[in-house]
């Protein structure tokens, strides 16, 4: 992570992630997401029709150090250029656990993201990135690079993942329990896959590890000269007119290399998040 303003590791986290009205929140917000069962097949409503013995339940598992989240659902959407992409669906039951988890450590990375960065944030949109981008046509830049990194929530790596996580808290119990949703895995026709890296697309943390993840290249950048306008793993990168013939800059310290020009104005080029 770039140079942190807020140096000091939070400590126990735990209990607040078990506390029961914060479970009661995170369940407040599954449900006012809609979406469907996981691998066990409960629903929304089943969950809802015995609340309180769930959430008890989740809490006596948290408190005993005992949560196990089950492998996301494999479930495939199509992608634009024909492909498909893969999404794992978590349990109800995890995505409640998940969204607890989120509460409490949502607010401890919040004040340390670089405010080039909008994707899954509270408060920010897709239009408030793009906003971001027409305003900097209008500052000096010359070059707009868009950068996607390819498979980032198929091939980011864990150890990397749980060690931004590790720079700002210090409970090693939130440690175990990020990890744990990291390796669940998925179920794929009746089979269960271990993922050995990547973050589950679909799944509840996902967005605040990735934000963590690219928060070093976007305090990078910006250090740099260049503003990178993030939206989860996309960027749309100004840079100014004397800076022009160093466009890589630090996404070149990512891996991220500049091929030739498209055209004067704009180029694109990926990455790769894996390792």
């Amino acid at each position: 992570m770039a140079e942190d303003v807020h140096p000091i590791k939070i400590g126990s986290l735990i209990d607040k992630v078990w506390y029961l009205p914060n479970l009661r929140r995170a369940w407040t917000l599954v449900k006012a997401n809609h979406g469907t069962w996981g691998v066990d097949g409960q629903s929304l409503e089943a969950f809802e029709a015995h609340l309180d013995e769930e959430l008890q339940g989740l809490q006596a598992a948290l408190k005993d150090d005992a949560y196990v989240p089950q492998p996301g659902r494999r479930v495939y959407i199509p992608k634009p250029d024909g492909r498909r992409r893969g999404l794992a669906i978590p349990a109800v039951r995890d995505r409640v656990a998940a969204q607890a988890i989120r509460l409490r450590l949502e607010p401890y990375f919040e004040p340390r993201f670089a405010e080039t960065s909008y994707g899954f944030r509270p408060g920010r949109s897709a239009h408030q990135a793009i906003g971001d981008v027409m305003a900097s046509l209008h500052h000096g830049g010359e070059w707009i690079v868009e950068i996607d990194i390819e498979r980032f929530f198929d091939t980011a790596s864990h150890e990397r993942l749980l060690a931004v996580v590790a720079e700002v808290v210090a409970d090693g119990r939130i440690l175990r329990l990020v990890q744990a949703f990291l390796q669940a895995g998925v179920m794929e026709e009746g089979k269960k896959r271990t993922l050995v890296a990547g973050t589950p697309q679909g799944g509840v943390l996902s967005p605040l590890l990735s934000n963590a993840f690219l928060n070093t290249f976007d305090h990078q950048m910006l250090a740099a000269g260049h503003r990178a306008v993030r939206y989860a793993d996309d960027s749309a990168t100004r840079t100014p007119r004397r800076a022009k013939s160093s466009g890589g800059g630090a996404a070149q310290e990512m891996g991220v290399g500049p091929p030739e020009p498209l055209c004067r104005e704009r180029f694109q080029t990926t990455a790769s998040c894996a390792g």
